[in-house]
C-alpha cells in the first residue's frame, strides 16, 4: 500500500512538472518571440561561467534579427531588447514603470544587497538623491590636483617598468592608477601604488579583480538568480575583502572625528556618507554602517577597475592605430604649449575634443558592462504584438547595438570620428549607452571621465604606444568568462618608446 501510494506521488509530481515544463517552453512561442530552444533545467542560462553574458547577447543579436528576443532565466521568462526605440521607452520615458533591476544580493550579504547599484526602490531614490551631490561638476573640479598628481605619477611608473624585462601588464597598470585617484579623490585614504608597488587600497582592488569558481557562481547567482543567493549565502564581494575595506573605513571615519562631527560640505564620497548619516539621525532614520559601506565599496569596484580596464583598451588601441594616436598626440601637444606648466585638469582637457571622441569609441567597442537589467512593475505594452506581464525582466542590449552596423558603419573598425561634433549628432539615439540611461544611469559618468582623460593626456604626452611583435589584435583578445563585466582574460601590453618634445623631461 505504501509503495502504491509513493508511486502515485511519484506520478502527480512528474505529471505536474511536465505540464509546467510545457507551458514554460511554450511561453514565448505561443507569444510569437524568437527565441533559443531553453534547458530543462537552466532556461537560456547555459553559457554561464562558459561565457561572459556579453558575448552571448552579442551571438543573440546575430541570430535574431528582431526588435527583442525571449530567454530565460531558468524556468522565469526574460525579455532581450535590441531595439534603441524601445530601450528608450524602457530606460527613459517609461521609466516608472522599470524603476528597479532584478540583480540583487540577499539578507545573508547587506555589503552586496544595500549599495546604490543593487538597491531597488525606496532605497534606491533615497540614495540617488543623496549621493548626486558628491559628483557635480563643482565638486569634481576640486579633485583636479589629486588627478593631476596621479597622472604624473603614472607617466614615472611607466619609466621605471618599462627598463625591466617583462612587458608591462596594462590592466595591472591601469587599475593601479585608477586606485590610487579613487584612494585618494574619494576615500582620502593615502594610496601610492603607483610609486610603491602596493597600498591598503590596492589590496583591496586586486581581490575585487579576482574570479575564481566560487565568485563566478555568486556573481552568476546575483545577476540571474538572486534567490539562491541566500541558500548558498554567497556575496557580491570578496568576504575578507570587505573586512579589510571596513577596517579602512571605520579608520577614516574616526579621522574625521566620527559620526558626530557636523559636516557642512561633502568634499568626497566618505564626507557624503557621514552626512548621510547625520541627516538620517535628525530625521529619526536608521542608517546602518553596513549601508554606508555598502556604497563605500560599490564605488571603489564600480570606479577601479571599469575605468581602469577601459584606459588599458584605450592604449592598446591606439598602439594599433597609430593614425589616431598621432592625432591625439598632435592636440594634447597643442593644448600644453598653450597651457605651459599648468597640469592637464577638467577644465583645460574639455578644448582637446578628440579625447573623448577616443574613450568614446573605446567604451561603444568595450562598453565594462554590456547590458541593462530592469524589471516591469506592470504590464507592460512592448509594441503591437507583445504586451509582457508585471515582474517580467527586460535586458537592455546595449553591448550588440553598439557593434550594429545599421548605427555605427564598419563596427570593428576602431574610428574615434564617429563621435566628432558634426557626426556625433547622426546617431541613432540610444544606440550608445555605456553609462546607461535615465534615472539608473551611472552616478559616477563624470568622475570616470574626468579619470580617463587626466590619465590618458599626460600619457600620450609623454610616450607613443607601439605594437609588441606577434601581439594579438584588440579584436583576437579573450573576455573573462566567470565576470559579468566585459574584461580581458589575458595580459595586454604594448610598448611604451619615450616621446621627443620639450615637456617630457619635465614630468
Amino acid at each position: 500500500m505504501i509503495l502504491q501510494l509513493l508511486l502515485l506521488v511519484v506520478f502527480f509530481v512528474c505529471a505536474w512538472l511536465y505540464l509546467k515544463w510545457s507551458r514554460v517552453k511554450n511561453y514565448w512561442l505561443k507569444r510569437g518571440v524568437p527565441h533559443y530552444p531553453p534547458h530543462p533545467i537552466l532556461g537560456s542560462l547555459t553559457f554561464l561561467q562558459r561565457e561572459n553574458p556579453s558575448v552571448w547577447m552579442r551571438q543573440l543579436y546575430k541570430d535574431f534579427n528582431a526588435p527583442y528576443v525571449g530567454m530565460w532565466q531558468f524556468w522565469r521568462p526574460a525579455l532581450v531588447v535590441n531595439s534603441p526605440e524601445i530601450a528608450r521607452r524602457v530606460l527613459v520615458k517609461d521609466a516608472d514603470f522599470f524603476r528597479n533591476r532584478f540583480l540583487s544580493s540577499g539578507k545573508s550579504d547587506p555589503i552586496g544587497a544595500l549599495n546604490i547599484f543593487t538597491a531597488n526602490d525606496p532605497l534606491w531614490s533615497s540614495l540617488r538623491r543623496r549621493l548626486t551631490a558628491v559628483f557635480t561638476a563643482a565638486k569634481l573640479r576640486s579633485l583636479n590636483g589629486i588627478t593631476i598628481s596621479k597622472s604624473k605619477a603614472f607617466v614615472e611608473r611607466i619609466a621605471v617598468d618599462s627598463k625591466k624585462d617583462d612587458p608591462i601588464d596594462l590592466r595591472t597598470i591601469c587599475t593601479d592608477y585608477t586606485t590610487d585617484v579613487i584612494g585618494e579623490a574619494a576615500f582620502g585614504v593615502s594610496s601610492n601604488c603607483l610609486a610603491e608597488g602596493d597600498s591598503i587600497m590596492r589590496k583591496v582592488t586586486r581581490e575585487f579583480m579576482s574570479f575564481d569558481l566560487h565568485r563566478g557562481l555568486s556573481w552568476s547567482s546575483i545577476f540571474f538568480f538572486p534567490e539562491l543567493v541566500d541558500i548558498f549565502r554567497f556575496s557580491f564581494f570578496p568576504k575578507d575583502t570587505i573586512k579589510l575595506l571596513r577596517k579602512i573605513f571605520r579608520t577614516v571615519i574616526e579621522q574625521r572625528g566620527g559620526y558626530e562631527k557636523e559636516v557642512k560640505d561633502a568634499r568626497d564620497l566618505l564626507d557624503a556618507l557621514l552626512k548621510i548619516k547625520q541627516e538620517a539621525v535628525r530625521d529619526n532614520e536608521d542608517i546602518s554602517e553596513d549601508l554606508l559601506l555598502a556604497q563605500a565599496a560599490v564605488f571603489l569596484l564600480g570606479g577601479f577597475d571599469t575605468s581602469g580596464t577601459t584606459l588599458c583598451w584605450v592604449v592598446y588601441e591606439l598602439a594599433w592605430n597609430p593614425q589616431c594616436q598621432e592625432r591625439l598626440y598632435q592636440q594634447v601637444l597643442e593644448l600644453k604649449r598653450k597651457i605651459g606648466d599648468r597640469g592637464f585638469d577638467s577644465t583645460v582637457l574639455s578644448d582637446v575634443g578628440y579625447l573623448d571622441c577616443v574613450i568614446k569609441e573605446t567604451l561603444r567597442i568595450y562598453p565594462p558592462m554590456g547590458w541593462l537589467d530592469r524589471i516591469a512593475s506592470k504590464d507592460y505594452k512592448i509594441d503591437d504584438k507583445l504586451t509582457i506581464a508585471a515582474g517580467t525582466t527586460v535586458y537592455v542590449n546595449g553591448v550588440s547595438m553598439q557593434m550594429d552596423p545599421q548605427y555605427f558603419p564598419d563596427p570593428e573598425v576602431f574610428n574615434p570620428d564617429r563621435f566628432l561634433p558634426e557626426n556625433e549628432r547622426d546617431i541613432t539615439p540610444y544606440s550608445f549607452m555605456p553609462f546607461g540611461e535615465g534615472p539608473r544611469s551611472c552616478i559616477g559618468m563624470r568622475f570616470a571621465y574626468q579619470t580617463l582623460r587626466q590619465g590618458l593626456a599626460d600619457l600620450i604626452l609623454n610616450y607613443e604606444f607601439k605594437v609588441i611583435p606577434d601581439s594579438p589584435k584588440p579584436s583576437d583578445i579573450g573576455v573573462e568568462k566567470k565576470g559579468m563585466f566585459l574584461m580581458p582574460d589575458e595580459k595586454m601590453s604594448v610598448q611604451f618608446v619615450k616621446r621627443d618634445n620639450e615637456f617630457v623631461n619635465k614630468v
